[in-house]
């Protein structure tokens, strides 16, 4: 019988022998025996996988013939991962393996356990395990060169970067169901459809399985002893805090470093530092998850220029060692020892000249930023200028009340009213933020230190648009008791706040229909939302602390991320937001309880204004007709764009709320199966933190927070309701008064107010108006704003030249991204894969996306895995937002001849999906391309720089 299970102490020869245990392994053993610093391991060779295989094939379909269908191929595979995943160890076989991992890392220890794809040949030919179906037929043994150069992952001939499954962490009881996994992994779906494209036959893949002791590093690296990008002679290294899957994952934020072998010299891109991967904190074993960077390593460079140069040379011994260039993974324990994890050969393009470094910015000229990465929920696309002005005045009255509330000195408030009057711009019609001015404004409240990072991340604001932080202890100490004042008269303040509205919505019914009520109404509403609307915005000040509070003790004592908190604020009081959602549900339940009118409702051809009439009148009852009624006078602002004063709402067309309904009705929902799931959904979360968070006390804490967090969330939904309303009431003035504008003549449509500011209605009535030909102002606005909805889409966050008038310097406007670079249109990554190819770019945040979508294109991803590989073969480029040298990106974009650009900061929010864009591979960067330059629709071509890669096709996957 074989072997089944190969340790170093028994049988190095075998543990070295590529075509037993493959290249990952036989590597490992190759750097101990020659005296490298690697953990101790022992493997299950490929063997082992043959036999577990074959104990199963009674159960499996029959083995698809030679030549047959490729649906057929991938559903036997599927049908032996299954297998494999749900089978369990023999007996024996288990205690062996438990037996040598006590051996190697001991009864409490901790191990890795990775799978590696075999060669295609096999001295175990020999054995009686060779005459499996599943083994590599002759003609595949006959490929074979030099050991080598057969074809098996990690080999210098395929890596099959990312092909096979890896678990960290890992204790003696999830040993056996971890090995299991890992032999699945040979029939994974990446693998299966990656083995097919290099004209590989699926249904022969054979693993071998490694099991490692754990190195428990503090910070992790990776290495190449040649620049992956032109093949010159210069080091490269990333490094992260943490274990190595938070850079290879590219999950963790990552420094890089470029070493010169000739004379030691180190250039560093070193970056703001926020996330790791390890294990969570009190954690005994299980999967790596994402801690915080401690505050004070967050900019302190993860590796030190000696520690790059040491790492340097222990690649290059290594590359000394196997004769060809390599690339390395290590980890540096608490006390500074590196550890060797893994060698294998670089993926490299051929040499060329040698690649420039990033070079040092060059002095940031000064600029105004601008940011809609949150305010697009409020007013998407181009917006008429009656809504933006409308917006303007809400801003400026609102946020002065805040920092009244919050300890700001009028006389200041004062002082800035030019900085209030700005805190939203008008951009070709898109509405913005101006950076600049809220920035100053916030950092009068002496608390905003402690939501700074929070409001940031909310706002999108990074790279140069950041202010710097003034961090005054001192200043917060004193304000720390105003803040608990404000915290403890929060939840009055919001009702008497309720109270008010809702006084205000009833004396809006009393307004008459003469000009004069009607801007008498407005004009007064308005004063009194100035005096009162910061309460809202304090509520947001609190949440950021609460949330930015919670989440920060959820990672700390659970390594959990904030969706755990998410799902703890459901249930509760219901709130205004949830009333409405409500309340259109129970009339939805009313309509399908009478046949007629659902099928009515249902009925694609029938005329809604009509239908709504009749039911309004009582013709399909009174009950019906009241909740119709009800709904429409307590929930007609709440629409789509409902702050858009171009916009209608149900207030002013009520037949469409049947389309609201129409879903509905169709589901068949009721208010209280929604309501059971949101109990559900509530008990299911407290179950996940009892499973994350055994410790009551912790757990109190986070129930606590989440208590707080759920009230002011409720609130925020309340005063958002509000929100609605005020624009709502603001409509109906301004639709009225253009109405009576259009009965005088003066203009077309009551509609065309849209093109016209708040003040131009209002002037054309009290006499406050300079323009007297206003029907002329409103033609040349609407063309302005049709031409500029037919724009392509701008960045969410850019700067335009400081000093200038904005007409001026929009044109020269430019993109910003979080590592700070800027120029015109013209986004930095680091390039991993040479070339240069332009083409429309297809934003993809979901790997389930349908891979048709991304042929042609270029793919734009926060990050991507194995799961990616279907997208990234139909892809003509790939820019992501995170990522190193030897990231899967990076590898698999060299593997198929794509230019790539990793490690670009927020692509996916800068690149619109769809605009067209130019890639740089060898450069790293990205290029937003003027509409001058923008080809004629066509697949997307690349440049005589480099060679079109091969032509792929691929089956669509799954849906999201």
């Amino acid at each position: 019988m074989t072997e089944l299970v190969v340790t170093a102490s028994a049988d190095g020869a075998a543990l070295a022998d590529a075509a037993r245990v493959g290249h990952k392994f036989a590597r490992q053993e190759l750097l101990r025996q020659a005296g490298f610093r690697v953990p101790d391991f022992f493997c299950l060779p490929a063997a082992a996988f043959d036999r577990a295989l074959d104990a199963l094939r009674p159960a499996l379909p029959p083995l698809p013939a030679d030549g047959a269908a490729r649906d057929a191929v991938e559903a036997w595979c599927a049908a032996a991962r299954e297998a494999l995943a749900s089978s369990d160890l023999p007996p024996a076989l288990a205690e062996r393996v438990r037996k040598e991992f006590a051996a190697i890392a001991g009864p409490e220890g901790l191990v890795a356990v990775r799978a590696c794809v075999v060669p295609a040949t096999s001295p175990d030919a020999t054995s009686p395990d060779a005459t499996s179906p599943h083994a590599d037929p002759p003609a595949a043994a006959s490929s074979a060169g030099r050991p080598d150069e057969v074809m098996g992952e990690d080999s210098a001939v395929d890596p099959f970067a990312g092909m096979s499954d890896s678990f960290l962490y890992v204790d003696e009881d999830g040993l056996a169901d971890a090995v299991v996994r890992c032999w699945a992994s040979a029939f994974n779906a990446q693998a299966v459809r990656y083995r097919i494209l290099r004209g590989l036959d699926p249904r022969r893949a054979r693993v071998a399985v490694g099991v490692q002791r754990m190195v428990l590093g503090t910070r992790s690296f990776v290495a190449f002893t040649r620049d992956p990008r032109d093949g010159s002679a210069r080091r490269v290294v990333a490094a992260a805090y943490g274990i190595g899957e938070g850079v290879v994952q590219e999950k963790a934020d990552i420094d890089h470093f470029f070493q010169d072998p000739a004379t030691g010299a180190v250039n560093a891109r070193t970056v703001h530092k926020q996330w790791s991967m390890g294990l969570p904190e009190g954690a005994a074993s299980g999967t790596p998850v994402l801690l915080p960077v401690a505050g004070e390593l967050a900019d302190v460079p993860v590796l030190d220029d000696d520690q790059v140069r040491a790492v340097g040379e222990l690649a290059a011994r290594v590359e000394e060692l196997f004769g060809v260039p390599q690339d390395i993974e290590g980890a540096l324990t608490e006390d500074g020892t590196v550890h060797l994890l893994q060698a294998r050969p670089m993926v490299t393009a051929p040499a060329a000249a040698p690649a420039e470094e990033p070079a040092a910015p060059a002095e940031e000229p000064a600029r105004v930023y601008w940011g809609n990465h949150n305010i697009t929920e409020s007013f998407p696309g181009v917006s008429g200028a009656l809504t933006y002005s409308q917006s303007r005045e809400f801003y400026r009255r609102s946020f002065a009340d805040l920092y009244r509330r919050m300890g700001v000195p009028e006389s200041w408030v004062r002082d800035n009213a030019h900085r209030l009057a700005r805190m939203v711009g008008y951009l070709e019609g898109q509405v913005y933020y101006r950076l600049d001015d809220w920035q100053a404004l916030h950092g009068q409240m002496p608390m905003f230190e402690l939501v700074r990072r929070g409001w940031e991340q909310a706002m999108g604001i990074a790279g140069p648009a950041r202010a710097e932080r003034r961090w005054a202890a001192p200043a917060v100490a004193r304000a720390l008791p105003r803040l608990a004042w404000r915290s403890l008269a929060h939840p009055w303040q919001v009702k008497g706040f309720l109270r008010w509205w809702d006084r205000q919505m009833a004396e809006a019914e009393a307004v008459g229909d003469s000009p004069e009520e009607l801007i008498a109404f407005y004009r007064r509403l308005w004063e009194r939302a100035g005096e009162r609307w910061g309460v809202t915005l304090v509520n947001a000040f609190l949440a950021l602390v609460v949330l930015g509070a919670g989440g920060t003790l959820l990672r700390r004592w659970t390594g959990e991320g904030p969706q755990v908190l998410v799902g703890l604020m459901g249930g509760g009081r219901e709130n205004r937001s949830l009333e409405a959602v409500r309340a259109a549900m129970g009339l939805a339940e009313l309509v399908g309880g009478v046949p007629e009118l659902r099928a009515a409702v249902l009925d694609d051809a029938a005329d809604p204004e009509q239908l709504w009439q009749q039911i309004v009148s009582g013709r399909h009852g009174v009950a019906v007709a009241d909740a119709a009624r009800g709904y429409l006078a307590r929930y007609g602002d709440r629409a789509l764009h409902d702050l858009k004063l171009e916009e209608p709402t149900p207030r002013q067309r009520p037949w469409t709320v049947l389309a609201l309904i129409r879903p509905l009705v169709r589901q068949g929902a009721t208010v209280a199966a929604n309501r059971a799931d949101e109990q559900a959904a509530a008990r299911r979360a407290r179950e996940r933190l009892r499973e994350v968070c055994p410790n009551p006390a912790q757990r109190a804490v986070l129930l606590g927070l989440t208590s707080l967090a759920r009230d002011l969330a409720r609130i925020r939904e309340d005063t958002r309701f509000c929100r609605t309303q005020l624009f709502g009431l603001s409509r109906e003035v301004m639709w009225r008064l253009g109405a009576e504008l259009a009965r005088t003549g003066v203009l077309d449509d009551r509609l065309d107010v849209a093109d016209l500011t708040v003040e131009e209605v209002i002037g054309a009535f009290d006499g406050t108006g300079t323009v007297r030909d206003l029907r002329a102002l409103v033609a040349l606005r609407r063309a302005q704003r049709e031409e500029w909805a037919g724009n392509p889409q701008r960045p969410a966050l850019l700067g335009t030249p400081a000093g200038l008038p904005l007409a001026r310097a929009l044109p020269h406007a430019v993109a910003v991204d979080a590592a700070g670079a800027v120029g015109d249109g013209l986004l930095r990554g680091i390039g991993s894969s040479g070339g240069v190819v332009r083409g429309r770019a297809a934003v993809v945040l979901d790997p389930s996306t349908d891979p048709d979508l991304a042929t042609g294109r270029i793919l734009v991803a926060r990050e991507t895995d194995p799961g990616w590989l279907f997208l990234m073969m139909s892809a003509a480029g790939m820019v992501v937002e995170r990522g190193t040298l030897l990231s899967h990106t990076a590898i698999t974009g060299r593997l198929l001849g794509v230019p790539t650009v990793v490690a670009v900061p927020q692509a996916t929010t800068a690149i619109p999906d769809g605009a067209w864009i130019e890639i740089d591979g060898t450069a790293g960067t990205v290029r937003l391309l003027p509409p001058a330059e923008q080809p004629a629709e066509q697949p997307a071509e690349q440049s005589a720089e480099q060679p079109p890669g091969p032509t792929l096709s691929t089956e669509k996957g799954e849906t999201p």
